[in-house]
């Protein structure tokens, strides 16, 4: 991390002492490509009675001039690390720092991206959790909101935005011009923002019922302004303000609204006040599978619910980071049901993102939903699944408990306490509990306090008419975490009718403590299905008992013959975590995905069987299955390319994972027929995106090399054609192709979509970079290499950069024991940083898994 890592100590003693009335901050981007000059006043009070010392904070490559109160002060002196140390304040501050500062290539602070394709210079901010340092002089912590005036000069022919609506430029000489916004509302520094350059805009506008009007505008680089649907992306955004505006009980918190689209970015999205930035994947070059398009709406109404959860009301420190990720999280997917076309967005959520939740929740590093963070490296481990997904499993869980109305009410009179202030847990538990007449301390320590999952089994005996006896619910913790919730869930019996899995009876149960008995049941006909957590009415791992796992496993449908959809979810995700924890085989699960697959026609919930599948075939599988397993999935993918519906999401999908699993000479002869036209099946469109996944496919198998590279990203011509064409070279089956693109990721300063393609695994969803399953041996050098150059990379690059890096290059193709011990004994005698000391304990916990995985796989299989 570059520069002082605050601590919430250091930040409650501030804000303590100061106040800030406000900044005003002006920016000009005509100096070239390289730097920015960044001039900022701050107006702020202190308490008299308290230390007449502070600091500021600042990143500058240059500090021209300090001055504290018409005092000037030597930057010399007090500049140092990152601070701007400042005494003899008086009751009433004036700090004024002029600087040149850097522009970014990290994504963090003020990145600036040239387009390859015209030349034309993009710029935008990322300033969450501290880095507004990197372009202004800030008091960097989210409890001292104050308004913000931006002033900015930049090229008259660019568009610039803020989180007040853009001005009209004044002209300035030399080709520039001057842009004077408005003060903003009161904002912590992590959520003000700018976007400057060439930005190709569209416009519209949003009435409530209220009246109010909010203009709303999109943002995208002009050589991907073709691709901008922009009628899907307006319509979304304005349901997702219908439906808050009724549920929140207010207006709009700003005077408009923008999603700009821009290149280069790290995460999906982010809440800046009034300008969202979103990743420019979301602006689709070829078709998508109607997943994708879900996952972006579900991005677009999770960063619109922040105007509220996080803009409007603010943490007052990052241990409350769940309190706004948690409920944007919810309250999108509630958006999604409620306005969007994916009404059963909760299958989708229980299929992919509590799977999620789950994963993480296992893991070593597990932590509370409302966890720790006693500086701001901690703050930055706990942007996990448990806070975006078990926080939203928990809310959800809640609202049956304290009722719907009640909840909304509990909102609405929290953001009325607390508007353009801050706010804790123990600010919205009131609130919730005053709407409620209900104590809510106890579930906040439950299912907020308490780190781990819980493990929810069946056990029953039955008659000679196989009728129950006893059944009970059984419910185990981890060691680390041995804390047995309460939970209110449904149990579900489904039996075969008319051929398929239909419920035949369910019944309510509150489970507490090791073992909970179910007398309602007794007498019933054992179903063929058992099913806890019916309705997903919890947050727990289930699992299934022998006979239904067996009747499921024997069947020629499998979890397919269930009639609806949230049942096969849950019944997908209990036997993907069997796997995960060593009671299923591998192979087995695969022949289970295999055969009921069929019966889902949600994408999202048919690619993350997909992503499963290629999990279990890296990772899972025994070395002696692999082979078999795969040869398996990519028939079961071609032949169900031309049974799926012509022009299908659900064909693409299954085109999309034959290019990942084709290797024998067969299969990547009609990988290169489809990619070359002399092969067409019906409905399928070979566009650009699908034609790179099966160059992919033609790549790895050493069936295409530099030359078709070339080709294709000349013929593609952007951005991401040159970094599919950087991980496309990666993922040559060549020593000297691994070395260049290792060298490129871990030592130059290459673009953050080239570093993630070139990587490969997890960052390339059409199977690009280093790490490929097919390529172990020539993986295995770089394991040394891997442990030997880490700790020089936390050191030197940027948090987002670095745990790409650490957790994308990490060996995890090459599940050995002897993989376990070179991370043991790094841990050991490294002594690493406790965030990288956090992500490598992960990935040996994952690699432990894979291993035990593999043995139960290999027993299997005699």
């Amino acid at each position: 991390m570059s520069g002082p890592n605050l601590t919430h100590e250091e930040a409650a003693a501030r804000s303590a002492l100061l106040s800030v009335t406000s900044y005003e901050v002006g920016l000009d981007l005509t100096r070239g490509p390289a730097a920015f000059r960044s001039t900022t006043l701050i107006r702020f009070t202190a308490d008299p009675a308290g230390p007449s010392a502070t600091f500021a904070e600042l990143l500058a490559e240059e500090v021209h001039g300090i001055t504290l109160n018409g005092r000037p002060l030597d930057p010399a002196a007090v500049h140092r690390g990152g601070r701007i140390h400042l005494d003899a304040l008086a009751a009433e501050n004036e700090l004024l720092v002029v600087a040149d500062c850097a522009y970014s290539h990290t994504g963090a602070g003020l990145h600036r991206s040239v387009d390859p394709v015209d030349g034309k210079v993009y710029l935008f901010t990322h300033f969450e959790v501290q880095e507004a340092r990197r372009v202004f002089t800030t008091f960097e912590q989210p409890d001292l909101k104050a308004p913000f005036t931006f002033t900015v000069t930049a090229p008259a022919s660019w568009t610039v935005l803020s989180a007040s609506p853009t001005p009209r430029p004044e002209p300035a000489p030399d080709g520039a011009a001057v842009w004077r916004f408005a003060p903003t509302p009161p904002l912590p520094t992590y959520l003000t923002s700018l976007v400057a350059g060439e930005y190709h805009l569209v416009s519209d506008h949003y009435t409530a019922k209220s009246g109010q009007e909010v203009p709303l505008r999109l943002a995208s680089r002009a050589s991907v302004a073709g691709h901008l649907d922009a009628e899907e992306l307006f319509e979304t955004t304005k349901r997702g303000l219908d439906f808050y505006l009724e549920a929140f009980g207010t207006d709009f918190p700003f005077a408009k609204y923008d999603q700009v689209f821009v290149p280069e970015y790290n995460l999906s999205g982010m809440e800046n006040a009034a300008t969202v930035i979103l990743r420019e994947n979301f602006v689709f070059r070829s078709k998508v599978t109607d997943a994708v398009r879900h996952r972006r709406a579900a991005t677009i109404l999770h960063e619109l619910a922040h105007m509220w959860f996080g803009d409007l009301v603010t943490l007052r420190w990052w241990d409350d980071i769940w309190l706004k990720e948690t409920f944007a999280t919810y309250m999108s997917v509630r958006a999604q049901v409620a306005t969007t076309r994916w009404h059963d967005s909760w299958t989708g959520f229980a299929t992919a993102d509590k799977a999620n939740a789950y994963r993480q929740d296992q893991l070593p590093s597990t932590h509370p939903v409302a966890g720790p963070a006693a500086d701001i490296e901690q703050a930055l481990e706990n942007f996990d699944q448990i806070t975006y997904y078990k926080g939203a499993s928990a809310i959800k869980q809640l609202v049956t408990v304290v009722g719907e109305e009640e909840f909304l009410t509990g909102m609405r009179t929290y953001f009325a306490r607390h508007a353009w202030g801050n706010s804790t847990l123990a600010d919205l538990i009131a609130a919730l509990e005053q709407a409620s007449g209900r104590e809510l301390g106890g579930w906040a320590r439950e299912w907020l306090g308490r780190a781990g999952v819980n493990t929810l089994r069946p056990e029953y005996t039955v008659d000679d008419e196989d009728r129950f006896t006893s059944f009970a619910v059984l419910q185990e913790a981890p060691a680390e975490h041995p804390y047995l919730r309460a939970h209110r869930l449904a149990v579900g019996l489904y039996s075969r009718r008319e051929g398929a899995l239909r419920r035949v009876g369910q019944v309510r149960v509150d489970v507490s403590g090791a073992r909970t008995e179910v007398p309602a049941l007794l007498g019933t006909a054992r179903p063929d299905v058992v099913l806890l957590n019916d309705e997903d009415l919890t947050y727990a791992l289930i699992r299934l008992d022998p006979h239904s796992l067996s009747g499921l496993l024997d069947s020629p449908d499998g979890v397919g013959a269930f009639t609806e959809g949230l049942p096969r979810a849950l019944a997908w995700a209990a036997a993907w975590d069997m796997v995960r924890a060593g009671e299923l085989a591998a192979g087995d699960y695969v022949h289970l995905v295999l055969a009921g697959v069929d019966s889902e026609s949600d994408t999202e919930v048919v690619q993350t069987l997909h992503s499963t599948l290629l999990t279990s075939l890296d990772q899972y599988a025994a070395p002696q299955s692999r082979r078999q397993l795969r040869a398996a999935v990519a028939e079961a993918a071609r032949r169900r390319l031309t049974s799926s519906a012509p022009g299908s999401d659900i064909q693409l999908a299954w085109a999309l994972l034959l290019a990942r699993v084709s290797g024998t000479a067969t299969e990547l002869r009609l990988i290169a027929g489809l990619r070359d036209g002399s092969v067409e099946i019906e409905g399928l469109v070979v566009d650009v995106e699908l034609r790179w996944a099966l160059l992919a496919a033609l790549v790895r198998g050493d069936q295409a090399g530099p030359a078709e590279i070339e080709a294709e990203r000349l013929r593609d011509g952007t951005t991401a054609g040159a970094e599919y064409a950087a991980g496309a070279l990666a993922a040559r089956p060549d020593a000297e192709a691994k070395a260049q693109a290792w060298e490129a990721a871990v030592r130059k300063d290459v673009g953050n979509g080239t570093r993630r393609a070139l990587i490969g695994g997890v960052h390339s969803p059409i199977g690009l970079g280093i790490a490929q399953g097919c390529q172990r041996e020539l993986l295995r050098p770089y394991a040394d290499r891997y442990f030997a150059e880490i700790g020089e990379v936390w050191a030197r690059r940027s948090p987002e950069v670095a745990r790409t890096l650490v957790t994308g290059l990490y060996p995890r193709l090459l599940v050995e024991q002897e993989t376990v011990d070179r991370t043991d004994a790094y841990l050991a005698e490294a002594a690493p940083p406790p965030a990288l000391r956090r992500l490598l304990t992960e990935a040996r916990d994952e690699m432990s898994r894979a291993l035990r995985a593999q043995g139960v796989d290999a027993a299997a299989r005699g």
